[in-house]
């Protein structure tokens, strides 16, 4: 029955999927990034209801003027900063953590080839990251995630369809490892 289950995430991804058109963008993202004083009243008022945030926006335009001269880094600055090592090594642990979670097992391979499936995996995550850190301040978090989920759900249909014709057709299991993969990178770069 484990189908049944990883047809369920792609349920939810489905459903999330469509609803997020309709939530608004983060206040402090379109503050920040953006710039759109009127956008953030907006999505404070859309998220929060009506009332007097002037005091929430007065915060943020603080951290604003902060940040101004703030540098953003790329991400080989980021690694080479030390004052990040303890988020970066939590990372790290989450993602090796990850490797444990048994996706390695759903394409049906041989026992011999999973070591190297987990080494897929856990490189599919490491190019999410590193591509998701890189586009997120150019296309925002709400797009990722649209896209994410977008992506994630159509994944999960090959991945379904290409697991049912695994026994027929040997190389179906090695397409099942290629959308597992992807899935890996669609859910990095969005949810």
């Amino acid at each position: 029955m484990w189908n049944v289950l990883l047809s369920f995430s792609g349920l939810l991804a489905l459903i999330q999927l469509f609803f997020l058109p309709f939530f608004p963008e983060s206040p402090p993202y379109l503050l920040l990034q953006k710039g759109d004083k009127a956008g953030c009243l907006k999505a404070m008022k859309q998220l929060w209801g009506e009332g007097n945030y002037h005091t929430e926006f007065d915060d943020m335009m603080k951290e604003k003027a902060v940040t101004k001269g703030t540098k953003i880094m790329n991400v080989l600055e980021v690694l080479k900063e030390p004052s990040v090592y303890p988020q970066l090594s939590t990372m790290l642990l989450l993602l090796l953590s990850l490797q444990f979670c048994g996706l390695s097992a759903t394409a049906n391979l041989q026992e011999s080839i999973i070591p190297y499936v987990s080494l897929g995996v856990a490189i599919s995550e490491l190019v999410s990251i590193i591509f998701c850190s890189s586009i997120i301040d150019h296309f925002g978090r709400r797009i990722l995630l649209w896209g994410g989920y977008l992506l994630m759900a159509l994944i999960l249909v090959l991945l379904e369809t290409s697991l049912l014709l695994s026994d027929q057709f040997l190389w179906m299991r090695y397409c099942s490892v290629v959308l597992i993969f992807l899935f890996l990178i669609a859910y990095g770069i969005g949810p």
